[in-house]
């Protein structure tokens, strides 16, 4: 930290330390601005603001990198399983073969959910939004276990309320989507992997065994992976905001699942789907609407193609159109919508306007295209990515309280009326 910046202001200089990440990403270290001079920073939307420092993840979206941990996403999408990949966010490293299967068997362990939360969702209505459903079961999930409530007990504690979250949460996410088709929910089989499991509870009914599909499995796995974290994005950042109040890890991830339920945050492969059936419910016209989308004055955008972060190719788009060609070859789907997303993909590869602008079909135009082909409604898709961001959004928060992070307070710039008198009611006119 030999390194120093300079900020002028009103003729004074001040010093400010530089630090320099593992990866060489620099940041000014402008902590003690406001104590030294009297001003704070202002930056919307915090886009240039480190608010912590990180080893989970690293993302540089000029090159279209993404590693977990040092491993990059795509040995980690090729090779390993869900449940591999969460231990490595956790703990910080691969499991060794034990260290697996005993993380394996505690999440097996813990995928029941209290039979008294059943009454809970009868009181949902019918048409409840899966992704509200899901965020208030998880946060009652910390009246069951009172102990979690205190998030500095011990680490050991620590890792068993994650690992209990990590077990109930596609419990929870299955019984939110039998809810609103007013199905039996399926109890956990626990002879399943994670991914077959989860399957097997949405689709599952006691009458009709449900057969897991292993080319569906496998790009679901896939699909996980690579939700499982992304730096400080807006859900992740809001589960430290909360956790760093000593909030429990259950009510700071259902308040995660409230920031990615907007369609900004996890919201983008349903606005896919829902560009596509417009498409179709237009004539199909695909080339139309390409037309639109490169008009200047023309309001429609074209969802699922670039990305805020990723300036080149996104990473995980890569990985995953493969898993989509085999899902959708596998199913043999006979869907319109589907076909016009494949007509749209080639276009967007070849046309020079989207290649110039490297608006690529980004990783939630092919996920939007696979749960589709899978069956899993469009309400569902959030949900989807709240279970394979869990981990992440754990392991953010675990590592906040482990580095006792003080508490998240932004400041303002205030922009209101300036002080002024009480005036009587019956003086104002």
């Amino acid at each position: 930290m030999s390194e120093k910046a300079q900020i002028i202001l009103d003729g004074k200089t001040y010093e400010f330390p530089v630090y320099e990440g593992s990866e060489g990403e620099k940041a000014i270290d402008i902590s003690k601005l406001r104590d030294q001079s009297g001003y704070v920073t202002l930056d919307f939307g915090y886009k240039n603001t480190g608010a912590t420092t990180s080893a989970i993840t690293f993302l540089d979206g000029e090159q279209g990198i993404l590693h977990y941990r040092g491993y990059p996403i795509e040995q980690l999408a090729e090779k390993a399983s869900f449940l591999e990949v969460s231990y490595l966010l956790l703990y910080g490293e691969l499991p060794k073969a034990k260290e697996l299967n005993d993380f394996e068997n505690q999440i097996r362990y813990h995928s029941l959910v209290h039979e008294d939360m059943k009454h809970f969702f009868e009181f949902f209505p019918s048409n409840a939004h899966p992704m509200g459903i899901l965020s208030a079961m998880v946060n009652s999930l910390s009246t069951f276990y009172p102990k979690s409530q205190d998030p500095h007990r011990s680490a050991n504690d620590r890792m068993r309320t994650a690992v209990r979250l990590i077990a109930k949460f596609p419990t929870l996410a299955a019984i939110s989507y039998k809810n609103g088709l007013g199905h039996p929910y399926m109890y956990p089989d626990n002879k399943l992997g994670y991914v077959e499991n989860f399957l097997y509870m949405m689709y599952g009914l006691p009458t009709e065994p449900y057969k897991v599909d292993p080319v569906v499995a496998d790009a679901l796995n896939k699909l996980l992976i690579l939700h499982a974290d992304h730096e400080q994005n807006c859900s992740a950042s809001t589960v430290r905001m909360v956790g760093s109040s000593q909030a429990n890890l259950y009510s700071a991830v259902s308040a995660g699942i409230a920031a990615l339920w907007g369609p900004l945050h996890g919201g983008a492969n349903q606005e896919v789907i829902e560009m596509l059936e417009t498409i179709r419910n237009d004539g199909g016209d695909i080339q139309k609407w390409v037309n639109k989308a490169k008009d200047k004055e023309d309001p429609f955008r074209l969802f699922g193609f670039g990305h805020r972060v990723y300036k080149n190719f996104d990473p995980r788009a890569r990985i995953i159109k493969k898993s989509c060609d085999d899902v959708l070859k596998k199913m043999g789907v006979n869907d319109p919508v589907l076909d016009i997303a494949k007509q749209l993909e080639e276009i967007a590869l070849k046309d020079d306007y989207f290649i110039e602008r490297k608006l690529y079909p980004n990783v939630d135009f092919y996920s939007g295209i696979i749960y589709r082909a899978i069956g899993i409604p469009t309400r569902m898709f959030t949900v989807m990515f709240a279970l394979g961001r869990l981990p992440g959004w754990i392991a953010q928060w675990k590592e906040m309280v482990e580095n006792k992070e003080p508490i998240g307070r932004p400041r303002q710039i205030y922009t209101g009326a300036t002080k002024r008198d009480y005036v009587a009611l019956k003086d104002r006119g």
